[in-house]
């Protein structure tokens, strides 16, 4: 049948997909619109299916805060264009509210179908969640990198939201494992000394000073993997155990996240 090009235009302006899947859907559905939504609705589901396995390392992190809850999500897509798209961007955006209305477990179920039945038509990528969580706390704060692929959330016990804020941008550039030494798991530290004690061995170090040498190579691996210990990223000449310090109080990392699209 002979398919009117405004039937596909409307189409096209409400489900976002090419002109030949318009028209085919049109054609398949005897030019009924609802239904030739409908058959791209299924075709998307079908094309996601197929496209699953394709790699996502683009994409974009949105936020959404209320109160002491902040809400974070992550969607990741194929390629840079598409990641830099501002319609892609408002869609993430528009997540995030939706994250903080609904809660995790409805969020999701309408995650899943917005992006199979409408993103993945509509862009002709892979398209996934990469991550939905919200965080609370008493003193919040988040801060999501100028790439949009990285974010971090600091919550602190007690302080100022700026502090946390601070902090949430450490945790984004140098991505630490732990708060703090006490928080790395013994194991962990067996293995760390187990690799020093080779490297010394085969260095040639007097046994009696692996000790000693070891309790330093200790404290640089903390400074990496803690965030107390780290030098802080706008004044290296402290660490951030001393920066919440100079806030004065006691003030606490209660807990940090760090998300990001790779």
């Amino acid at each position: 049948m002979t398919i009117d090009t405004q039937k596909i235009t409307q189409l096209r302006e409400l489900s976002g997909a090419g002109v030949a899947d318009c028209k085919a859907a049109l054609e398949e559905s005897g030019g009924d619109l609802n239904k030739a939504i409908e058959v791209l609705r299924k075709k998307g589901a079908i094309k996601a299916a197929k496209k699953s396995d394709r790699a996502t390392k683009e994409g974009v992190i949105a936020q959404a805060k209320a109160g002491d809850k902040v809400a974070l999500v992550g969607l990741a897509c194929e390629t840079d264009f598409v990641a830099l798209n501002e319609d892609f961007i408002k869609t993430v955006n528009e997540f995030a509210e939706e994250l903080m209305i609904q809660g995790i477990e409805k969020f999701k179920a309408f995650a899943d179908a917005k992006i199979k039945n409408e993103l993945v038509v509509k862009i002709g990528e892979n398209i996934q969640l990469s991550f939905a969580e919200i965080i609370s706390g008493k003193i919040i704060a988040s801060y999501i990198h100028s790439n949009k692929k990285v974010a971090a959330v600091v919550v602190l016990s007690g302080g100022k939201e700026d502090l946390a804020l601070e902090l949430a941008m450490q945790v984004t550039a140098m991505s630490p494992k732990y708060i703090k030494p006490e928080e790395i798991p013994l194991a962990e530290i067996e293995k760390e000394k187990e690799v020093y004690r080779e490297q010394l061995k085969a260095e040639g170090k007097p046994e009696a000073m692996w000790e000693k040498i070891m309790l330093g190579k200790l404290n640089k691996y903390y400074q990496d993997v803690c965030l107390l210990k780290q030098a802080f990223i706008k004044d290296d000449k402290i660490s951030i155990e001393q920066l919440i310090k100079n806030q004065g109080g006691d003030i606490e990392v209660i807990k940090f996240s760090r998300f990001q699209i790779q």
